[in-house]
C-alpha cells in the first residue's frame, strides 16, 4: 500500500479523534460557504420559483457546532468534511450526523466543507478509511448536537432533562404533551458548552431512521441536469486558462523554448518557462506554460510549442528494460526475505526451502502484471489565485488537501496559514487525485503570470501520461505438497521498483500476505530495482495486483492437489487463528462465511453442467478491513474473445451499510473497474509513456459490463468502507474462471484474446 501518505494520514486522524468534539465545539464561526458560481452546493431555485417575486431571505442559520447549522424554520445545514469523488462521502457522513442529532433528513441541507484542518480534523478522501474513522465521531456530533437541544428545551420549559425525548426535528416532553422544533432552540442551544464525548447516549440502532436507509446522493441530481460542479467547471472573475507543458521523460528539463513566438499568437497573454525541481516526481516540474482566454485557444497554441528537453537517466528505462532485469533477478537469491514483525524472515527462509526439497509434489510458476493508469474521466486541473499580497487561494479537485497545501507551500515559500483550499468535487480519484501536482502547478503559473486567477487544465494526454502508476510487478511461486496433497509450503520472490531500502509507492506487498500463517511454512523474498517514474495508489492499491497472484497461483495449488478450488480455500483458512478482538485484522472466520454465502448464491457446485467455454473461478481478499469473496461465470469463444457473464460478491464490512444505495455502487463499480483493469496496460520506451489515450488505453465499456449479485453479511465489527475492498479478488476469479473454461491459465496481464484460444 501507499504507506507513506496512509499512514501518516492514519496518524493525524488519530489526534483529531481525541479532540473532535473539542474541535466542534469550539470552532465557531458561520459556516464556510461554497461558491455561488458554478461551484455551488445548494440546489439553486427551479424556473417556476425563479420567475415569481424573489423571497425574503431567509434567517440565517446558527451554528451548533463546526459542522451542524440549524435556521429559525428547521433547515439543518450539515458540513461534509471529506472530498467527494464520487464515493459519496458528502452524503454518508452528514447521514451519521442526521441520526444521532434526530433530525428530518427532508430537513437537511449538505454543504462541502474547505480545507481546515483546525476546524475538521484530517480531511482525506482514500484507503477507505471515512467510514472507520467516522463511524463514531461523527455520531457522536450528532448526539451533542442533540443534548445540546434538549437542555435548551429543559431550561425554557424550566423540566428535567431526563424528561425529554426527541422526536425528528422536535424535542418532546410527553408528560404535559409539549413539543418545541429545533429551529427555535437553536439560538438558545447554541451558547451551551459542548457535553463530554463520554456522557453521551448514542442511539439504539434498532431505531435508526436514516442508516441503513437507501439515500439519493446528495450532487445526483445535479449532475443529472449537466450543471458545473466539478473542478473543470470552476469560473472567477478575472480568470485566464492555462495549458502547461511537461517533459515526456519524468523531471526532464527544459533547455529552450519558442516563447516569444508563442506569446504572439492571438488570444494568448502569456508563456513562460516554469522551472521546477527532480527530487519530488509528483511535485512541480520543469516546462512550458501558456495562458490565454480560453482553453481552446491555448491547447492550440500549445501545438506550435518547440521545446528542447535536458534528458536524465530516467530516458534510459523502458518495460523492454524491466522485463530483463526482472528475469534476472528471479533466477537470483531474493535481496532480502521479509516477514512480519515479530518473525525471523531469514529463518523462515531456511525453514521454507527445507520443506520444499522434501516436499512429495512441487509446484512452480511466475506472475507478471503491468503498470496501470489511474484514468479519472475528468483530467487534472485546478484553479488558483497567487495574490499581491502572498496569499494564495484554491478551488481545488483533491483527495488529500492538507498535504497539497504543504507542498505548495515548501515550493513556493508561503506560509501555510495563507494557503485557503475550496474542496471542489472530484470527477474520479481511484487515488490520482491523492498527489497534488496540479496545485503547484496552478499556483506557480498564477504567481508567475502577474498573480492572477488561472485555471490549469490537462489534456487526456496529459494525464495518462504523467500519472502517478499502479507499478508493475513479478512475482515467482514455489509451493510444496506433502504425500496428502496438503499445502506445506510456499515461497514467493517478488520482483518490483526501489530506490535502496525503500520499494517505490504501492510497490511493495504486505509481508503477512496469506496463505503465510495459514501453512507450516512460508517466505517471502523481494528485489529491486531502480525506477524514475512515479507511482502512487490505484484504487486498493497493492492489493489490486498482489490479490491477482496469490489468488491465481493458490488455484493452480488446488488444483494440482486434485481439490476443489473453493474447499481448498475454506481447508487453508480453517487453519488460522482469530485475531485479538476489537482490532482490525484479517479473520479467517468472516472470510470462511463470505466464501460459503459466494458458493451457494452462485451456484458453485453445479459448475461441471456448464457448458464448454464457459466456466467459473473463486477468490477472497482482505482489503482496507473489508473480506471479501468473488466468483466469477465467463464465457471464452474458440478465437479466445471473452466475456464474463456474472459475478458474485459477497461482502463483511461490519454491523453497518450505512447507505445501501452507495454500498451497490461501490461493490459493482468495483467489480466493473477489476474487468476494466485486465485489458489495460502502460509501458515506457526511453522513459516516455507509449499510451496516450483510450484508443491504446482502453476503458471498460458499458457493454462489457457483467451481471452482478451483491450481497452484504452483517457482523458483529464496527463498519469499514468499501470504496476498495471489493475490488482485488475480481481478476483472479476472473482469470481462474478462464483457466476453466479454456484450460489456458492466465499468468501475465494484460488479457491477450490470442493466448485463450481453445479447441
Amino acid at each position: 500500500m501507499a504507506l507513506d501518505i496512509f499512514d501518516r494520514a492514519e496518524k493525524e486522524i488519530d489526534e483529531s479523534r481525541r479532540s473532535f468534539l473539542k474541535v466542534s465545539a469550539a470552532a465557531g464561526g458561520g459556516f464556510m460557504l461554497a461558491l455561488t458560481t458554478a461551484c455551488a452546493t445548494t440546489d439553486p431555485t427551479d424556473g417556476a420559483a425563479a420567475a415569481a417575486a424573489p423571497a425574503a431571505p431567509a434567517a440565517p442559520p446558527v451554528d451548533i457546532n463546526a459542522f451542524v447549522a440549524i435556521a429559525p424554520d428547521g433547515t439543518t445545514r450539515i458540513m461534509a468534511k471529506n472530498p467527494e469523488i464520487g464515493q459519496g462521502v458528502k452524503t454518508m457522513l452528514p447521514m451519521l450526523i442526521a441520526e444521532e442529532l434526530d433530525v428530518d433528513w427532508n430537513d437537511v441541507q449538505i454543504e462541502q466543507g474547505d480545507a481546515d484542518q483546525d476546524r475538521y480534523g484530517f480531511q482525506m478522501a482514500g484507503g477507505s478509511r471515512s467510514t472507520p474513522q467516522h463511524w463514531i465521531p461523527h455520531r457522536q456530533v450528532g448526539a451533542a448536537g442533540r443534548a445540546m437541544l434538549m437542555q435548551a428545551a429543559a431550561n425554557k420549559w424550566g423540566v428535567p432533562l431526563s424528561e425529554l425525548t426527541t422526536q425528528p426535528s422536535k424535542v418532546v416532553h410527553a408528560a404535559s404533551n409539549r413539543t418545541i422544533s429545533y429551529g427555535e432552540l437553536a439560538a438558545d442551544a447554541a451558547g451551551l458548552e459542548a457535553p463530554d464525548a463520554e456522557t453521551l447516549t448514542m442511539k439504539d440502532p434498532a431505531n435508526y431512521r436514516i442508516i441503513g436507509k437507501n439515500v439519493l446522493n446528495w450532487d445526483s441530481p445535479r449532475i443529472v441536469r449537466g450543471e458545473p460542479i466539478f473542478g473543470i467547471d470552476v469560473e472567477v472573475p478575472g480568470m485566464k486558462v492555462a495549458s502547461f507543458q511537461k517533459a515526456p521523460v519524468f523531471a526532464a528539463k527544459v533547455a529552450s523554448a519558442n516563447i516569444d513566438e508563442i506569446k504572439a499568437l492571438p488570444g494568448i497573454t502569456d508563456c513562460f518557462i516554469v522551472r521546477g525541481q527532480t527530487e519530488d516526481l509528483m511535485g512541480l516540474m520543469d516546462g512550458v506554460a501558456i495562458v490565454g482566454d480560453d482553453w481552446w485557444t491555448t491547447n492550440k497554441a500549445r501545438q506550435q510549442l518547440k521545446i528542447e528537453w535536458e534528458l536524465n537517466e530516467t530516458a534510459n528505462q523502458s518495460s523492454a528494460s524491466f522485463a530483463q532485469k526482472a528475469a534476472e533477478m528471479a533466477g537470483q537469491e531474493p535481496q532480502a526475505w521479509i516477514a512480519p514483525s515479530g518473525v525471523d524472515a531469514d529463518a523462515a527462509a531456511v525453514a521454507t526451502k527445507a520443506s520444499l526439497d522434501s516436499a512429495a509434489k512441487t509446484i512452480e510458476a511466475a506472475y507478471a502484471y503491468p503498470f496501470l493508469p489511474h484514468a479519472p474521466l475528468e483530467p487534472q486541473n485546478c484553479t488558483a489565485h497567487a495574490k499581491a499580497d502572498g496569499t494564495i487561494e484554491f478551488w481545488a479537485p483533491t483527495q488529500l488537501p492538507g498535504p497539497g497545501i504543504q507542498l505548495v507551500s515548501r515550493t513556493l515559500g508561503v506560509e501555510q496559514s495563507d494557503i485557503t483550499v475550496h474542496l471542489i468535487r472530484c470527477g474520479g480519484g481511484f487515488g490520482r487525485r491523492l498527489s497534488n501536482d496540479y496545485m503547484v502547478e496552478a499556483a506557480a503559473i498564477s504567481r508567475q503570470a502577474g498573480n492572477i486567477p488561472v485555471k490549469v487544465l490537462w489534456t487526456r494526454e496529459d494525464d495518462i501520461q504523467h500519472d502517478p502508476y499502479r507499478p508493475g510487478g513479478w512475482h515467482n511461486f514455489k509451493a510444496g505438497l506433502d504425500a496428502d496433497n496438503n499445502l506445506v509450503a510456499m515461497m514467493d520472490h517478488f520482483v518490483t521498483f526501489g530506490n535502496g531500502e525503500r520499494t517505490a509507492s504501492s510497490a511493495d506487498m504486505n509481508a503477512g500476505e496469506f496463505p503465510r500463517d495459514f501453512i507450516p511454512n512460508t517466505a517471502y523474498g523481494r528485489s529491486m530495482m531502480p525506477l524514475g517514474i512515479p507511482t502512487g495508489p490505484l484504487r486498493a492499491p497493492t492489493s489490486n495486483a498482489v490479490c491477482f497472484a496469490f489468488q491465481s497461483f493458490i488455484d493452480e495449488v488446488a488444483l494440482a492437489a486434485g481439490k476443489d478450488p473453493l474447499d481448498f480455500r475454506l481447508e487453508l483458512l480453517r487453519q488460522g487463528e482469530e485475531p485479538a478482538p476489537g482490532r482490525p485484522a484479517f479473520s479467517p472466520a468472516r472470510q470462511i462465511a463470505c466464501l460459503e454465502q459466494v458458493r451457494q448464491r452462485s451456484g458453485w457446485d453445479q459448475r461441471a453442467s456448464l457448458p464448454k467455454g464457459t466456466g467459473m473461478g473463486v477468490a477472497f481478499y482482505y482489503s482496507h478491513q473489508g473480506h471479501f469473496a468473488h466468483v466469477a461465470k465467463v464465457k471464452v469463444e474458440q478465437n479466445g474473445q471473452w466475456r464474463v457473464q456474472k459475478v458474485w460478491v459477497v461482502g463483511d464490512v461490519g454491523s453497518h451499510i450505512i447507505n445501501p444505495t452507495n454500498a451497490h455502487n461501490q461493490a459493482e463499480g468495483s467489480v466493473v473497474d477489476g474487468i476494466g483493469e485486465l485489458l489495460q496496460q502502460i509501458t515506457f520506451e526511453g522513459g516516455k509513456t507509449v499510451q496516450t489515450n483510450f484508443f491504446d488505453m482502453p476503458l471498460i465499456r458499458m457493454n462489457q459490463a457483467p451481471q452482478m449479485d451483491i450481497h452484504f453479511n452483517i457482523t458483529d465489527n464496527e463498519p469499514s468502507g468499501l470504496g476498495e475492498p471489493a475490488l482485488p479478488p475480481v481478476l483472479p476469479a476472473v482469470t481462474n474462471a478462464i483457466y476453466a473454461a479454456t484450460g489456458n491459465r492466465v499468468r501475465s496481464l494484460p488479457l491477450n484474446p490470442a493466448e485463450l484460444r481453445w479447441a
